[in-house]
């Protein structure tokens, strides 16, 4: 009988949440759909200075936030609980011992400064750094009497010093590594709390995991796992590596040079959908090759043998593009609820609304949308420099408010502010002051919207209605005056 799928992701609460946990979390809730399988969240907290409840608290959020859902971890319980590693510090101590009894792992009593001058005398011989074995040759019974008088230290691998440690990575494909190249990597620190490689080991074969799924940076610890699996004698799990996130020059993702952390993408506007969109195609790719699909379709299409091998380069620009398919799929009404979740300051709730057909095709994210609907807010005057109520090909204060002027007389009587008619009103007074389009609407959009830049300008005269159109138009006659008198 097949066991049933059961993978898990472990991020370490000890910054803000990392999007390649996100990325991670994406291909195993993927699989795990795909196979009817349990997805559990375990936290890895035994760095005990650097861990902290609020960093863990913001890892749930944020993924709750991106639609990453589990089955079992801290805040759901589980057959296996608990699942923070930090309150699973005696079975990994007992796990250790288990380890000493069967000469798969050892004691090493080195100090700090024993370590740092193997260090240099190995770098003198032009050798690696890693540690060179010498409590090996520690016997049983006299390590047992150190460690029984309190001297202080680690619990180190036995790694052969023959052989080679082989394991099939589905992406991948057979990987070997001879033992010659292993670390005898410390299991347990001298404060009694293990390190990852024992943690995940032990953990992954109590709550069950069949596949292991993971980045592919710990590709150079999985023969470390190898050799702990069978040590134990229990059955490896499955093992893939994703592709590892690059900055766009190729070198690993960094907050130094790409936004790291989850909560910058939320805090951004992006889309929950549209960041998942993103992360499944740099791991990827359907096979009629579409680039926009949900949770529901990757699940439904999933097969850990198509993932890539491949690195794949962190391209912001092509997820604000995803983002802005996103939110132009979302209805006016759903759109405009959407801003207000996300927060700001916006104009009332029926003007954003028609404002949506001005800025969705402009959009890229919801951070964008304060901006381009401030001129639409009726609560604050506009505030900007007279200078730009002044066009390329009309320098003369006086005149620009002449036509701003014959604009007004015009409009007052306008029996309503339709777009269409509103272009015609534009046009006319144009044509009556021998100006070109371009510098008549310039000089007019300077003075409703504040800006030389903004939504469609006719549009947004309907929008904001007669009366507010012509407030701004004599505020802006004001700024003109100004010039006039500056000279």
């Amino acid at each position: 009988m097949t066991q049933p799928v059961r993978v898990r992701i472990a991020p370490s609460p000890t910054g803000e949440p990392h999007v390649g946990t996100a990325y991670v979390a994406l291909f195993n809730l993927a699989f795990t759909r795909q196979q009817g399988g349990t997805f559990i969240l375990r936290i890895e907290d035994t760095d005990r200075l650097r861990s902290k409840p609020e960093h863990e608290q913001a890892i749930l959020d944020t993924l709750t936030w991106a639609g990453l859902s589990w089955d079992e971890g801290p805040d759901k319980g589980g057959p296996h609980a608990p699942y923070r590693q930090s309150e699973r510090s005696d079975l990994y101590r007992q796990h250790a011992g288990i380890l000493l009894d069967k000469g798969a792992a050892y004691r090493c009593f080195c100090t700090a400064e024993d370590l740092d001058q193997m260090r240099k005398e190995r770098e003198a011989k032009k050798l690696d750094s890693r540690y060179d074995g010498r409590c090996r040759r520690i016997e049983r019974t006299e390590s047992d009497r150190r460690a029984a008088s309190g001297e202080a230290h680690v619990v180190r691998l036995l790694v052969p010093t023959d052989g080679a440690t082989s394991f099939r990575d589905e992406i991948r494909g057979e990987i070997t590594v001879a033992n010659a190249e292993i670390d005898d990597q410390v299991l347990l620190k001298s404060d009694g709390f293990p390190t990852y490689h024992l943690a995940n080991v032990v953990d992954d074969a109590l709550m069950g995991v069949t596949h292991v799924i993971r980045g592919g940076d710990w590709i150079v610890s999985t023969p470390k796992h190898v050799i702990l699996y069978d040590a134990f004698g229990w059955s490896k799990p499955v093992f893939a590596h994703l592709p590892l996130l690059l900055n766009p020059d190729k070198t690993k993702i960094s907050k130094r040079k790409s936004p790291t952390s989850l909560l910058w993408y939320k805090e951004q506007g992006f889309l929950p959908q549209a960041l998942l969109n993103f992360l499944g195609l740099l791991g990827y790719s359907l096979e009629d090759g579409e680039e926009v699909f949900d949770l529901d379709k990757l699940s439904s299409t999933f097969a850990l043998d198509r993932i890539k091998a491949s690195n794949a380069v962190f391209d912001l620009t092509k997820l604000e593009w995803l983002n802005g398919v996103y939110l132009r799929q979302l209805s006016p009404a759903d759109l405009a609820r959407t801003i207000r979740e996300f927060g700001g300051t916006y104009p009332p709730n029926d003007t954003l609304e028609k404002a949506i057909p001005l800025i969705q095709e402009r959009i890229k994210t919801l951070s964008e949308v304060e901006e381009k609907v401030a001129y639409l807010r009726t609560d604050r005057e506009l505030e900007y420099d007279p200078a730009l109520l002044l066009p390329k090909n009309h320098k003369d204060p006086a005149e620009v408010t002449q036509v701003l002027d014959s604009f007004r007389e015009a409009l007052t009587p306008a029996p309503t502010m339709a777009t269409t008619e509103l272009e015609s009103l534009c046009m006319a007074r144009a044509e009556a002051w021998g100006w070109k389009k371009g510098d008549f609407f310039m000089a007019l959009r300077v003075a409703v919207t504040g800006s030389t830049v903004s939504p469609p300008l006719c549009e947004s005269m309907e929008i904001l209605g007669k009366d507010e159109v012509l407030k701004r138009v004599d505020a802006a006659v004001v700024k003109l005056e100004s010039l006039v008198e500056a000279g």
